[in-house]
């Protein structure tokens, strides 16, 4: 039975699309709607974003964030106030139209992202620099009418949370950006075991309307770098165009400036393609919905199911989440199972076993198989699960720096572009000319411009002209 359950999944090597879509569907974290393009997440992949949230949200509350909610809905001629924010936001809009079979006066936007909502509301409430900074987050769904979909990397409604902060001054407003890029990257490092380059979007790839974007970027398995999280400077773009103003210490009318930040379900996609392999989901131990799956082995032995209850007992007052299968299913059928569900610690126990005083530990990220004392279990399984954790980032770091590599000419990018997945780092020169050229002829677009490596000059891989700057370039979903 386990060869049979893991056969329906395809080779990840074979069609990397394919399996992910085979893992997202048969590890039962979606399952498909009958509004197009949009997905229900399952309780499986629920517990996973409730898991995801939860470490967040702690997080944005220990950096004094407070979360508020503000309506889906958005009138036309306020989303229309910032030109450049409605322009790149335009394509992607969904509107509503009628209220029951009343036509409205004006159309609603289905919120894409909430920047003018909270504009709106800053320049209601706050009057006075003691009013100031206001640190918000809020956790919703938006829409955004996307072409083509695929579960939890494009849907047309998903999940986030959206981050807005408004400041008295400019550094204060650029410090918040980056400490809130910062919390995003050691998430996902210390928590989902994703590896990230942190770095600057270009003009070009910046948010609509934003002074600065950053980005963290992970590389999934097949080396298609993912968006896993950003972070905006604002200035007083939209303050002037809201008129969000306040009155400074000496009395003085002063505009706010603005951040916003956001991460989305996507992030879910990120661990599967980070860390799955062909026999499904494989979850770092720290969001993992269950840790640890107890399988007894042997039909109506009271005993071993006796000794099964009684470590699950012990893991959960130690917090570690656990389960117990005792299914009909046959015990292969139950090893598949947990597998494909990427349950990190999985313990196999029956009567031979149990007369023996021992258990069977299987690592989910090596499946590696050890038999240990049942009376040292839980400290066995402690251990266990914050070597998987380790050992899933550093795996994870391996493989993406094994597939970063350097360039100089442009042959030699388009080269690798062609042949292999990956980042490429390169220098550029700034203009916005070479970095379309790139894409156009190489299929790849810059995914950042790196904060931790030193820009030594050189020249540009396009152009040849001096450079200005090292730039991060792939492919990405």
């Amino acid at each position: 039975m386990k060869e049979k359950q893991v056969k329906e999944i395809t080779n990840r090597d074979d069609d990397f699309a394919k399996w992910y879509t085979d893992v997202c569907i048969k590890a039962e974290l979606v399952d498909y709607s009958s509004v197009k393009g949009c997905m229900i997440i399952r309780p499986y992949g629920y517990a996973i974003w409730e898991n995801i949230q939860s470490e967040l949200d702690k997080r944005f509350k220990e950096t004094n964030h407070k979360n508020v909610y503000m309506p889906m809905f958005i009138p036309e001629t306020l989303l229309n106030k910032e030109k450049d924010h409605v322009e790149g936001f335009a394509p992607e809009v969904a509107w509503v139209t009628h209220g029951g079979e009343e036509e409205l006066t004006e159309r609603l936007c289905v919120r894409p992202t909430s920047e003018t909502l909270f504009c709106e509301h800053y320049a209601n409430v706050v009057k006075s620099y003691r009013d100031l900074p206001k640190l918000y987050n809020q956790w919703c769904s938006v829409v955004r009418w996307e072409k083509t979909t695929r579960p939890f990397l494009r849907s047309r409604e998903f999940l986030w949370q959206e981050g807005h902060t408004v400041h008295a001054t400019a550094e204060e407003a650029k410090e918040e950006t980056l400490k809130m890029l910062n919390i995003y990257a050691n998430f996902c490092e210390d928590v989902l075991a994703i590896p990230v380059v942190c770095g600057e979007k270009t003009e070009k790839e910046k948010f609509a309307g934003a002074e600065n974007t950053y980005t963290i970027e992970a590389l999934m398995h097949n080396g298609v770098a993912l968006q896993s999280g950003t972070s905006h400077y604002f200035g007083d773009n939209f303050s002037r165009a809201f008129n969000m103003t306040y009155l400074d210490r000496d009395n003085r009318v002063q505009y706010m400036y603005q951040t916003s930040w956001g991460m989305t379900t996507r992030i879910i996609g990120a661990v599967i393609m980070t860390h799955g392999d062909d026999h499904g989901l494989v979850l770092p131990p720290n969001i993992a919905p269950v840790k640890v799956n107890i399988v007894p082995i042997g039909k109506n032995d009271s005993s071993v199911l006796g000794a099964s209850y009684q470590i699950a007992k012990e893991l959960k007052l130690l917090n570690i989440s656990c389960e117990v299968d005792d299914s009909e299913k046959s015990p292969g059928y139950r090893f598949a199972e947990s597998e494909m569900r990427g349950i990190p610690v999985r313990i196999e126990i029956g009567p031979r076993d149990l007369e023996n005083g021992t258990c069977v530990l299987v690592r989910r990220d090596t499946l590696e198989k050890r038999e240990v004392e049942i009376s040292n279990v839980t400290e066995e399984i402690i251990k266990l699960l914050l070597d998987i954790q380790q050992n899933m980032y550093l795996r994870a770091k391996l493989r993406r720096d094994d597939m970063t590599k350097t360039v100089s000419n442009f042959d030699e990018m388009k080269y690798l572009a062609e042949t292999e997945n990956g980042f490429i780092r390169a220098n550029w020169c700034g203009s916005r000319e070479c970095e379309d050229k790139i894409k156009e002829e190489a299929g790849i677009t810059s995914r950042c411009i790196p904060f931790d490596e030193n820009f030594e000059g050189g020249k540009c891989v396009y152009c040849g002209k001096e450079a200005t700057k090292l730039v991060y370039w792939g492919k990405q979903y």
